[in-house]
């Protein structure tokens, strides 16, 4: 029954009583609905009156209630497009050499391709290294110099690096670099003590130290825990306090992300321990992923980036097979050392495998 149709008055004659009563039997008149067009020009109207409400800094404005559902579509459009915006950047189009761009997509990429890096890890074939052998590493190295006049930083050619490490830590190893001499790897120099006041020096060898995350040996490697919380946990206990105010300090996030890539490029891990360095490296806040970044050898990846103290320190990986290519240290900020985007250092690993002595090459 239509409550709306408004009765006629006393003393209307008969056909007018007889449509009163059946207005009020029938249903009541339909209400056109708007048009999409139309539904468009409001839902404009109501975004652009929102948009003007929020402008003109601090002054107070009666608050006005809209329909939820009129705002729902152009705000979700607004998250979308914001979206878009903060994981576009990447390394960008190439420019001198020794400058790149650094890029700072969103950390859920990294925690995304570390673990994908894990699972590629775990797979791999062990190592395959006998007591009393060496791990052989071969890789190209170039650190940037500036000479004694400042001026900028200037990144030289790559240059060849091999180094021999014992597998126990219960001999000297060493050390190969192309345009350099032999250096002997993990044979402390003797130190002098007095005994008292007057006393002569006497002539002693200190004791080694015992291997750590920082000092590590192939048999410390492949003991570390494979749990990622207890890995990070251990490798910010053993790195409290290094490093400097520079790129290797930066906090213990820093110091925890600079460890874990050493051990990646410098020795030679058991799959499982791989796989939990990457996932541990997921867990440091402010760990994000570069779409491309190029090795000392060329080879073009995605990297795995963190930056602190105006550094970015970058893990290149294949972009095929997820395997550890090399690193990169690249300015994020203008200082002495150079412009933003000036590369400081880089490296790419080339052979990993066992030796049976120093100076020889790996057993195939």
């Amino acid at each position: 029954m239509n409550a709306f149709t408004p009765r006629p008055p006393r003393g209307a004659d008969a056909d007018v009583l007889l449509r009163a009563e059946l207005a009020e039997l029938l249903p009541p008149p339909p209400v056109p609905e708007l048009t999409p067009e139309r539904n468009l020009d409001l839902r404009h109207a109501v975004l652009r009156s929102a948009l003007a409400a929020g402008d003109g800094g601090p002054a107070v404005r009666p608050r006005r209630r809209f329909p939820v559902g009129l705002l729902a579509v152009p705000v979700a459009a607004c998250a979308v497009v914001a979206g878009v915006v903060v994981v576009a950047p990447g390394e960008g189009p190439a420019g001198p050499p020794g400058r790149v761009s650094a890029g700072q997509p969103g950390p859920s990429d990294a925690v995304r391709f570390l673990s994908g890096a894990a699972l590629a890890a775990a797979a791999a074939p062990a190592p395959e290294v006998r007591p009393g052998e060496y791990v052989y590493v071969k890789s190209l190295v170039a650190y940037a110099g500036r000479d004694a006049a400042g001026g900028p930083a200037v990144l030289p050619p790559a240059r060849a690096r091999e180094v021999w490490l014992s597998a126990d830590g219960s001999r000297p190893g060493l050390l190969r670099e192309a345009g350099a001499a032999d250096t002997p790897l993990g044979s402390p120099g003797p130190v002098y003590e007095l005994d008292g006041p007057g006393a002569q020096p006497r002539k002693s060898t200190p004791g080694a130290e015992p291997p750590s995350v920082t000092r590590p040996t192939h048999a410390y490697v492949a003991a570390l825990p494979t749990e990622p919380e207890a890995l990070l946990r251990l490798v910010r206990e053993q790195t409290r306090g290094a490093g400097g105010s520079g790129s290797s300090g930066g906090g213990a996030d820093q110091r925890a992300f600079t460890a874990i890539g050493t051990l990646l490029a410098e020795t030679w891990a058991p799959p499982e321990v791989t796989a939990a360095l990457y996932r541990a490296a997921a867990l440091i806040p402010g760990v994000t992923v570069l779409p491309s970044a190029t090795d000392a050898a060329g080879r073009e990846g995605v990297a795995v980036a963190r930056t602190a103290h105006g550094e970015q320190t970058q893990w290149i990986f294949d972009r095929t097979t997820s395997a550890f290519l090399g690193e990169r240290t690249v300015l994020v900020e203008s200082t002495q050392a150079g412009r933003a985007g000036t590369v400081l250092g880089v490296s790419a690993v080339l052979v990993k495998g066992a030796a049976s002595a120093p100076g020889e090459p790996p057993r195939a």
